[in-house]
């Protein structure tokens, strides 16, 4: 998928046509939703994004009295990309960010 964001100029997650918005992590939560979520899978990137130059609303969102997730309405804008890091699994399979 990144390599169509890169030709496009904006990403567009599955997301964004399913629920509305891309899901963003903190760097706080990146562990959390990965362990949750991507657990052993590989060709993973970890985006660093400077939410000051997203061009579409950034919402910071979660239930009551939980952690707010950070979610772009709209495509996210690739010069808003400060960094692009490979994140790969160790060799039990797990992710931990240095």
């Amino acid at each position: 998928m990144w390599e169509k964001a890169q030709k496009e100029g904006t990403y567009c997650g599955d997301t964004l046509e399913s629920e509305g918005f891309i899901h963003c992590s903190t760097l706080e939560q990146v562990a959390g939703t990965v362990k949750n979520y991507f657990l052993g899978q590989t060709g993973l990137l970890f985006l660093e994004i400077d939410p000051e130059k997203v061009t579409n609303e950034v919402r910071y969102e979660g239930l009551p009295g939980g952690p707010k997730f950070p979610h772009i309405y709209g495509p996210l804008n690739l010069d808003a990309v400060t960094a692009l890091h490979p994140f790969e699994p160790d060799a039990e399979g797990k992710f931990e960010l240095k």
